[in-house]
């Protein structure tokens, strides 16, 4: 009877993983904002699997996700240079 509350459950879990992400983004925890950036792959992909979530949406997270993507492609502390030791 109450089936549009599961699936508004499992779009609020891809908005929560968002908003880790953007503030992990905003903080600099590089790894941990990678770790977001792949858990919230894996939810949409697994969400999209089990058709738990309507095209438009689906379709407005695959934008986010690819703008991700682009944000954090090298988004590492690999090239972060030391500036203590100076």
């Amino acid at each position: 009877m109450f089936g549009f509350l599961k699936k508004a459950g499992k779009v609020s879990r891809l908005e929560k993983i968002v908003q880790e992400l953007e503030m992990n983004m905003s903080n600099n925890y590089k790894d941990a904002a990678q770790e977001n950036f792949r858990e919230f792959e894996q939810a949409l992909n697994e969400l999209e699997a089990v058709g738990g979530i309507r095209e438009a949406q689906a379709s407005a997270y695959k934008q986010k996700l690819s703008a991700y993507k682009q944000k954090l492609k090298n988004y590492t502390h690999k090239d972060q240079k030391v500036t203590w030791m100076l």
